[in-house]
């Protein structure tokens, strides 16, 4: 029972060498690609930085400094 039992362990160890070495054989045949920068375009739609802080200064007049309006409210 004792030699099953190192037998077992044995091809247990030989299975996971053969597992990492298909592993790493996988990893170094194909070429790494190369991840472009996203440059992210924006809509024609969209206002701009300074329409928004000033439709933030009008709309949060007299609202609590708080949510959309933090920093804004007077």
């Amino acid at each position: 029972m004792k030699h099953a039992t190192h037998l077992a362990w044995l091809l247990g160890l030989a299975l996971l060498a053969s597992a990492a070495e298909a592993r790493q054989l996988k990893t170094e045949d194909k070429p790494r690609q190369r991840t472009g920068s996203v440059k992210v375009v924006p809509s024609s739609s969209e206002e701009s930085a300074a329409a928004r802080a000033q439709r933030l200064k009008r709309e949060c007049r007299g609202r609590p400094n708080a949510g959309a309006c933090l920093g804004h409210a007077s």
